[in-house]
């Protein structure tokens, strides 16, 4: 027979409760024993991957059927495809866009920045059309300026010969930390704009 709680019990809310009820009732225990506000607590910790646990199952539709017809029993011994949390990086992987997303991982200590090319904003183009073209449709040209790597630098914005320089100030991470009582806020680098490097010689080219 299983040790652990009760999942419904963990989460503190009904057997009847509505998927998102479920989601609030995580959400506000995961920022309660979130392990960057409870430094060094053991049990806040325990708290935190508990919570995480029931989630994974209560806001899963299947799983949720299961852990109802059969407890814990349907997730022992490898049954049913149950919880997959080895560490925390696995939870705040699984549920960040339940915690927030970015604003969540920068609100404490930055744990999910991103890494690797982000996506650009939408482009959004005005265009005059009449309202027979937009009950026909219409196919118009759109010609659009965009921005090509300079062939003096090969992009990289440094004078040939020479290259960046990690930024002194962030240590080439692209992001600098302050603590604020229990928060540690992240914000982007402000000597080299979150890019974690400088260029002490631009290019005489694209400058």
């Amino acid at each position: 027979m299983s040790d652990k709680r009760d999942f419904y019990e963990v989460l503190g809310v009904e057997r009847g409760a509505s998927e998102e009820d479920i989601k609030k009732a995580y959400r506000k225990l995961a920022l309660k024993y979130h392990p960057d506000r409870n430094p060094g607590d053991a049990a806040a910790e325990t708290s935190f991957k508990e919570a995480a646990e029931a989630y994974d199952v209560l806001g899963d539709e299947q799983k949720r059927r299961q852990y109802d017809q059969f407890g814990h029993r349907a997730f022992d011994q490898g049954g049913g495809g149950g919880p997959r949390f080895h560490n925390m990086e696995d939870i705040f992987s699984a549920f960040g866009d339940i915690l927030g997303g970015q604003m969540f991982g920068d609100l404490f200590g930055g744990r999910r920045r991103s890494s690797g090319p982000q996506r650009g904003r939408d482009l959004k183009i005005a265009l005059d059309m009449t309202l027979e073209e937009i009950d026909s449709g219409v196919e118009r040209t759109v010609v659009l300026k965009r921005e090509e790597h300079c062939g003096g630098c090969n992009g990289s914005g440094a004078k040939p010969g020479t290259s960046r320089r990690s930024c002194e100030t962030c240590g080439g991470r692209g992001q600098v930390s302050r603590s604020q009582g229990f928060f540690a806020m992240v914000t982007p680098c402000p000597t080299c704009q979150g890019v974690g490097t400088r260029i002490e010689s631009p290019c005489g080219s694209c400058k």
